[in-house]
């Protein structure tokens, strides 16, 4: 239920955060992120949780904070640390593994928004405004690595941020759309890690005159050598990926949609880390939830 995930997020807050709330402050670091992941759930905006009357008898932790205390607390530096703490715990891969999946989920906005952040770009076999999920994960639906950009931001360039800023061993499995030598070469840097995906443009096109690098060289005899069984069972499980996307959208309280309220890039952030949390965290409780 619900409920159930909002009171294992309250359990967990104390033992995330790094010291004590400075006295100046009326509200606990941990009530800021209780109010906001209340909200969250029931898919209300911020100023909703803030009021009496939307808590159940024995719920509200106390006196609540003011909308404007909450938008100035949720940028402050001591609550997204905590709000970072509490994703790490709860999506970050409990083990090292040697099989990676990469790709993008859209989530599109309305065209006449006036979000200046958000981008006009590829979506789902169209074109939408709004933005994009780039996220690294395993089978188990763990995420290695996760950045939010608008939707015209090219997958290989976040890619390659992700690359760089995650520890990652093994293969990493993605679509043609993420042949490029650049993301093949920032791949070779990395200790043991081997891009596998099929050439952008078929296997019957040359490679032009340019230099390729000996990780778009491997990738190539894997997916294109008479004996490539390997790589198509590692691409056949691509498809993981978009179940897990799936799962993420088709429960209440998940990421169905972007609401009016979520706008420009720092409130996008915050809402989709908090599904990202709430649904890791379903999945380890293994509960059936409905909508809010």
């Amino acid at each position: 239920m619900e409920h159930q995930l909002w009171r294992s997020i309250v359990a967990l807050l104390p033992s995330l955060c790094e010291s004590r709330t400075p006295a100046r402050f009326d509200f606990d670091d941990t009530d800021i992120v209780a109010v906001y992941y209340w909200a969250v759930l029931h898919d209300r905006p911020t100023a909703w949780a803030c009021r009496a009357e939307h808590w159940q008898v024995g719920r509200r932790p106390g006196a609540l904070p003011s909308p404007a205390t909450m938008s100035r607390r949720l940028r402050s530096a001591r609550v997204r640390r905590l709000l970072l703490a509490l994703e790490r715990r709860l999506t970050a891969p409990a083990r090292p593994g040697l099989y990676w999946m990469i790709d993008g989920k859209p989530l599109p906005i309305g065209g006449c928004s006036k979000d200046r952040q958000a981008g006009y770009g590829r979506a789902a076999a169209c074109k939408a405004k709004g933005y994009k999920i780039h996220a690294i994960l395993n089978p188990q639906g763990e995420i290695a690595a996760w950045r939010l950009a608008p939707m015209n931001k090219d997958e290989r360039i976040m890619a390659e941020r992700l690359v760089k800023t995650t520890v990652l061993q093994g293969y990493l499995v993605a679509d043609s759309n993420y042949d490029s030598n650049k993301l093949h070469e920032v791949c070779g840097r990395r200790d043991q890690l081997q891009l596998v995906t099929r050439r952008r443009y078929g296997p019957n096109h040359g490679t032009g005159h340019r230099k390729q690098t000996p990780g778009r060289i491997r990738s190539m005899q894997m997916t294109e050598s008479p004996n490539r069984a390997f790589a198509e069972g590692l691409l056949a499980e691509m498809g993981e990926i978009e179940r897990h996307f799936a799962h993420l959208t088709n429960w209440g309280g998940g990421l169905s949609c972007l609401p009016a309220w979520v706008r420009t890039h720092r409130r996008v952030h915050l809402w989709v880390q908090a599904k990202l949390v709430l649904t890791a965290l379903k999945r380890a409780l293994k509960t059936t939830t409905y909508a809010a």
